[in-house]
């Protein structure tokens, strides 16, 4: 994978720099209620100051606004607030969500104009992002000399193993409601995969109809956790895959898939994991969900885990600290391991491009 030139490139002294960052965090009661997000966006930010940018200029993204009271919803404040805490240093500035400007989800000239202006570089540090051709990832990049943030180009280095060639046994473990949302990438990796675990709703929709082409070593669930009807709190039992009761929701993996998935984990050399096993939000269903992160933290190859679900579930069980790749990007990472050209990345010169 041709990489795009890092701001390690850059003669940022004396210079004022526009950083196009990650920070759509989760808030509550007016906070950062994780700020995971904010913390992966330090390195970049800080290698800019300490070699002397005269001012910082940070945007990003918060939520999805649409009307006047998301505006008050998702302001940007918090976020300041947060990272002033994490980075006391004058020379950063946080400019508003970038979403209270209309242009910016249409990519908008003007609006990337607006935000280029006064700024003599631009970095792009917003993996989660750089599949969207928005003003502040995409269009930026053509006004301003354009470099890619240190996250960024973790992101794509740790990803792109993933498309050249990998140790193996590899396995790739995918989960969710919806086969359409991941088609592409099971398409991709499972083609490259030596096997292949399906978990979630979506393990019934590729034994109904899979996706892949011949040759694919499919492993699905044998057993699940099933309810009477689609809640937290409703009656449950263990039962087959093949013997659901009518009426009845299949809302996680066994006990029996559990220990197979398990068993495949622990023998690969190298591991991609995106998306929960079950119902993950309730806690009485997301056990094959922490079970598939125990498996990932103690496998001895080379992991990978992406997706909001998987993230917070190595977090919950404790075990992030042993994985060796955590991916910040979502919809990014899923359409890079679909082979995909990300808009954002596009848009920055390649790696030893001239600096002018």
């Amino acid at each position: 994978m041709k990489l795009p030139r890092s701001v390690r490139e850059a003669d940022v002294a004396g210079a004022s720099v526009l950083v196009r960052a990650d920070l759509n965090v989760p808030l509550e009661d007016g906070r950062v209620a994780d700020d995971a997000r904010i913390r992966a966006s330090l390195p970049t930010l800080r290698l800019l100051l300490d070699r002397g940018a005269r001012e910082v200029r940070v945007c990003s993204h918060l939520g999805r606004p649409k009307t006047d009271e998301d505006r008050a919803k998702y302001a940007i404040e918090p976020v300041r607030a947060r990272l002033r805490e994490l980075l006391p240093d004058d020379r950063v500035v946080v400019l508003e969500n970038t979403r209270f400007a209309p242009g910016e989800t249409k990519n908008d000239e003007a609006f990337a104009r607006e935000l280029a202006d006064g700024s003599e570089l631009y970095v792009n540090d917003a993996f989660g992002s750089a599949h969207r051709a928005h003003s502040s990832t995409e269009g930026v990049a053509h006004l301003l000399p354009a470099y890619a943030g240190l996250l960024l180009l973790d992101e794509l280095a740790h990803l792109g193993r993933l498309l050249g060639e990998v140790e193996r046994p590899f396995v790739l473990v995918s989960g969710g409601a919806k086969v359409e949302d991941k088609v592409g990438v099971l398409q991709s990796l499972g083609a490259r995969a030596d096997r292949v675990l399906i978990g979630g709703k979506m393990a019934q929709e590729v034994a109904e109809r899979s996706p892949f082409q011949t040759g694919v070593d499919l492993l699905l669930p044998r057993d699940a956790v099933c309810a009477d009807s689609f809640s937290a709190d409703a009656e449950t039992q263990v039962c087959s895959v093949d013997a659901v009761p009518e009426g009845w929701f299949s809302l996680d993996i066994g006990p029996e898939t559990r220990e197979e998935f398990a068993a495949e984990i622990a023998k690969a050399r190298t591991v991609f994991w995106n998306g929960p096993m079950g119902v993950f939000e309730w806690p009485r269903f997301a056990e094959g969900t922490f079970a598939v992160a125990r498996a990932v933290a103690d496998c001895d190859g080379y992991t990978i885990v992406g997706g909001g679900d998987s993230v917070r579930a190595v977090h919950e069980v404790g075990v992030a600290d042993r994985i060796s790749w955590i991916s910040t990007g979502g919809g990014a990472s899923l359409e890079l391991l679909e082979g995909k050209e990300l808009p954002g990345v596009a848009a920055i010169p390649a790696e030893g491009s001239s600096s002018c």
